[in-house]
C-alpha cells in the first residue's frame, strides 16, 4: 500500500540540522514511530511530498530548506516585553523567566503561542516568538514502517488527522516537527 490522502502512515526518521552531517535534532525509533493521516495538513506540506507514493519498508533521505519548513526568521516575532509580566510581587518569578527558557503565553486574541526569553532587561524582557527551527535547513532520513487505511473514526476525530497508535507524540499528532 502506498501513502497518499487518507492512508495512515508510520515512519521512523533521524532530524538533523542543516545536512545528514548535522546536529540531531530528533530521532523517532520503531517503539514508538510518527503516525500520522496523510494528506490532512498536520505535518508541513513538504514533508508529506517528499513521502507520498512510498510504501511499507521504503527508506527515505531528503532536505527541507528553511523556506519550505518553519520559515526564516522574521525580526518582528522578536519583540520587547515589560518585564513585570513576569514578575510576583515585584520579584521576577527567576524559575520561569531566564534566558534560553520556552514560557507558554497568549496573544491580545487568546492565542496560545511559545516565546523563548532572549534577555531579561531592567525593566523589559526580549522574548523570540519564531518557531524554534525558524531559518534551519532540515534533513530527515528514515523509513516506512507501516501504511493502512484510515479509520472513519481517524478520519473524523476531534483533530482530524491523528492516527490511534500515535499517542500524544507531538511532532505527529501536533505537526510541529517533521
Amino acid at each position: 500500500m502506498k501513502i497518499e490522502n487518507k492512508k495512515c502512515a508510520s515512519l521512523t526518521y533521524t532530524l538533523h540540522e542543516d545536512s545528514a552531517e548535522g546536529r540531531v535534532i530528533e530521532a523517532v525509533d520503531e517503539s514508538a514511530p510518527l503516525t500520522f493521516v496523510f494528506g490532512y495538513g498536520r505535518m508541513l506540506p513538504a514533508f508529506e511530498a517528499n513521502l507520498a507514493g512510498l510504501e511499507e519498508g521504503a527508506a527515505f533521505d531528503f532536505k527541507l530548506a528553511a523556506a519550505d519548513a518553519y520559515g526564516e526568521k522574521r525580526e518582528e516575532m522578536i519583540i520587547d516585553l515589560p518585564k513585570n509580566i513576569f514578575e510576583d510581587e515585584g520579584v521576577l518569578r527567576s524559575e520561569v523567566c531566564f534566558v534560553g527558557n520556552t514560557v507558554p503565553m497568549m496573544d491580545s486574541q487568546g492565542n496560545r503561542m511559545n516565546g523563548g526569553v532572549v534577555e531579561i532587561g531592567d525593566s523589559s524582557v526580549k522574548m523570540d516568538f519564531n518557531h524554534p527551527l525558524a531559518g534551519t535547513d532540515l534533513h530527515f532520513s528514515g523509513k516506512i514502517v507501516g501504511v493502512r487505511d484510515a479509520t472513519a473514526e481517524e478520519l473524523m476525530g476531534p483533530s482530524s488527522g491523528g492516527c490511534s497508535s500515535c499517542g500524544s507524540r507531538d511532532s505527529g499528532c501536533g505537526g510541529d516537527c517533521g
